[in-house]
């Protein structure tokens, strides 16, 4: 479904009553006798040069005066798997394609579909087996309001801009880091006597990552108490450009320091100053910069980091992405009024604390950390 945004900046596209460097008119979803041309459009929306989403929008006259063409009834409208079974039977150089969805759109004048073209990293998209008009190893570009021509291939300069950006070349230095960390086996050690743990990127040693122990903090979070050991160990971690630091977090090494990890995002289920308002969850999300060091500093090779990562794991949510947080933020808030509910077959582990410290609520905060995984389990079949 379109996001709000995504919708007002339609609107405003078919507004402008032109076409662009990122999206493209069509009158009528493409006949069986004009596929090729489908598959050339999808081809140079996702190699545009304006490094975004990219829409083709049926439903669009521009010949009298881009007025809308209903297309509800037509023949050879196609939905979001119909279109991903189109692009697999194609022959993508690497295996590699584009990544579309269909959303359509009601307008007053009538429902629309937009074809958008996700934005991605591997550019260039380009076939390595012909189809049809659309030949091998041309690669086509999107440039202002205009395709490439389907029987030729880009400007070298255009082609050179998509190897770029499929390389990162073109990103931050902070993009670029976080792209190399995906790579852990490409890091290597510092030789060091210090108390620093600090590895560097071997192809591009001005990257650094490294972590030490903090000298003030010894507090305590209720996901320490998921290990045998609960003491707690706490470090900082820096992601550095030369002397430059990119990104910085804090390390907590659980059971004794047989594992070793970033601490995870928190995230409060209500808005407000009230004790009940209070409630948060601690979670990771899918490609974020904190689960990328999540990965990045697991030891899969350690099979007591291996238990002590699933026992971690077991009190923290991990969600696919930002919507689905948010998503599940909204049912959560739904539901916690029957929390009671949640509480059977929850076991609390054994807490042992400082006389300075409440147990009750560490006990409350990893009661709610189950009941919150519950509710994700049920949230995702719900």
């Amino acid at each position: 479904m379109l996001e709000k945004k995504q919708i007002n900046e339609v609107k405003e596209l078919i507004s402008f009553k032109q076409e662009g460097s990122y999206w493209d008119f069509k009158k009528e979803w493409y006949s069986e006798g004009k596929l090729a041309d489908l598959l050339h459009d999808i081809i140079c929306m996702a190699n545009n040069l304006e490094d975004r989403d990219a829409y083709i929008i049926i439903g669009i006259d521009e010949e009298s005066d881009y007025c809308v063409r209903d297309v509800s009834e037509k023949q050879n409208r196609k939905n979001t798997q119909m279109l991903v079974d189109f692009l697999r039977d194609k022959k993508f150089a690497g295996g590699i394609r584009p990544r579309v969805v269909v959303e359509p759109l009601e307008l007053a004048e009538g429902t629309i579909d937009i074809i958008v073209i996700k934005n991605g990293y591997y550019t260039p998209y380009y076939l390595e087996e012909k189809y049809r008009g659309v030949n091998a190893n041309n690669i086509y570009v999107r440039v202002f309001d205009t395709n490439t021509p389907i029987n030729r291939s880009a400007d070298i300069s255009h082609i050179e801009l998509l190897w770029k950006k499929r390389f990162r070349l073109l990103s931050s230095p902070l993009e670029q880091v976080f792209y190399y960390l995906l790579k852990k086996d490409e890091w290597s050690n510092v030789p060091d006597d210090s108390s620093i743990t600090r590895k560097y990127y071997k192809y591009r040693p001005e990257y650094i990552i490294e972590h030490c122990e903090c000298d003030d903090r010894n507090g305590y979070e209720y996901y320490l108490f998921s290990q045998t050991d609960s003491s707690p160990r706490w470090y900082n971690i820096y992601v550095r450009y030369y002397q430059t630091t990119l990104f910085s977090t804090i390390g907590v090494a659980l059971d004794g320091g047989r594992y070793f990890t970033n601490v995870p995002c928190t995230e409060f289920l209500f808005d407000g100053i009230g004790h009940h308002d209070l409630v948060s969850f601690k979670y990771f999300t899918k490609g974020s910069k904190e689960m990328i060091l999540h990965d990045f500093f697991y030891d899969n090779e350690s099979s007591e980091a291996r238990y002590a990562k699933d026992r971690f794991e077991k009190c923290i949510l991990l969600f696919y992405s930002e919507e689905e947080k948010e998503k599940f933020k909204d049912y959560a808030i739904s539901k916690w009024g029957s929390r009671d509910k949640y509480l059977k077959d929850i076991h609390i582990p054994y807490m042992e604390l400082p006389d300075t410290y409440r147990p009750e609520a560490f006990k409350e905060d990893y009661e709610n950390a189950l009941i919150f995984k519950k509710l994700l389990d049920e949230f995702r079949t719900y």
